[in-house]
């Protein structure tokens, strides 16, 4: 595993991580503890020491989870949480100090610490990056001991370059990956100018880039990859990636032309990832122990050649850009 360092926090954390949204829940399986601890126990065996979770995965019991496995450990890790999107509806005007200092406490009390390591607002609406109010919360928070560090996670470029206004955000969690490639173009560069860690999620596109989807494949009433697909539930760029599910199989065909009798597409996606040094990390999700051994894969891969790096845009630009691009 190589490490990488995650903006102003200091931390120096794993280059591939682990984020929990599958084992909290809306993947179409309950939330089994005994599970999550065989995942989380996993991922940390392979060199892993971040793990980003969020109040909201399975009411708090996702949290619980990671930090008992954590505690359990003589690793070091570090757990980034997040809230705000138990806020319904979920408006800007939902969104009030009393609130989110509310919110803080109670992941503490969910995890057992006296300090959290990273707090992420949880895709507030965009209007929430123009209230200087929430952002000095965190600030006043952070004096009170009760976190260390404060990141957004955003659904959009812009919503990540107006909280680098604010200079305790030290990092920003972003969709990017073979099928979202905007990020790359402006914020990648003013994150860096700006030592903001860049935390990637969604890196697979809900799994379409593990190349193992066909267009008969079907998901569970209770899948997001089900129920989500044009953001009935929350906004659609969280499923796929916002992009049109059988368009995404074929991508998604044409992308393992590029990786002939190599890893599987998974792995060489999330090493595409790594290939820009901007990324601090990037956390897919596992919802089996083994899903984190392929993921892992990734760090040990070698870099991708020009005409790989070449190829993939040019799948992207061909099947994606014209109707996923300028949406987020």
């Amino acid at each position: 595993m190589n490490y990488r360092t995650l903006g102003k926090t200091g931390f120096q954390i794993s280059e591939v991580s682990l984020g929990t949204w599958q084992v909290g829940g809306r993947w179409g399986e309950p939330f089994k503890e005994a599970t999550a601890a065989e995942i989380i126990n996993a991922a940390i065996d392979g060199g892993v020491n971040f793990i980003d979770t969020a109040d909201v995965y399975s009411d708090g019991l996702s949290e619980a989870a990671v930090a008992k496995v954590v505690k359990g450990r003589s690793e070091e890790v570090f757990i980034a949480t997040k809230c705000g999107r138990q806020i319904q509806p979920h408006t800007a005007e939902g969104y009030t100090p009393e609130r989110l200092q509310k919110y803080v406490e109670e992941s503490l009390r969910n995890m057992g610490v006296e300090t959290l390591d990273l707090i992420q607002l949880h895709c507030p609406p965009t209007e929430v990056y123009r209230r200087p109010e929430i952002f000095e919360t965190f600030a006043r928070l952070k004096e009170q001991g009760k976190i260390r560090n404060l990141g957004v996670s955003v659904e959009l470029v812009e919503e990540a370059l107006l909280a680098m206004d604010y200079g305790n955000v030290a990092t920003i969690q972003v969709i990017f990956n073979m099928f979202r490639l905007k990020p790359s173009e402006q914020l990648f560069t003013k994150a860096q100018d700006n030592n903001v860690g860049l935390i990637v999620r969604v890196p697979l596109a809900s799994g379409l880039l593990t190349g193992k989807f066909t267009h008969a494949t079907s998901f569970s009433p209770e899948d997001h990859r089900n129920f989500n697909r044009n953001g009935e539930a929350f906004d659609k760029g969280e499923t796929f990636s916002g992009v049109d599910y059988d368009l995404g199989v074929e991508a998604a065909e044409e992308l393992k032309k590029l990786f002939p009798g190599q890893a599987p597409l998974a792995a060489w996606a999330l090493r595409w990832v790594l290939m820009f040094p901007e990324v601090s990390t990037v956390i897919p999700g596992a919802s089996r122990p083994e899903q984190v051994t392929t993921n892992l894969q990734a760090a040990a891969l070698p870099a991708l050649s020009p005409e790989q790096m070449q190829g993939v845009e040019a799948v992207y630009n061909q099947y994606i850009k014209p109707t996923v691009h300028e949406q987020w």
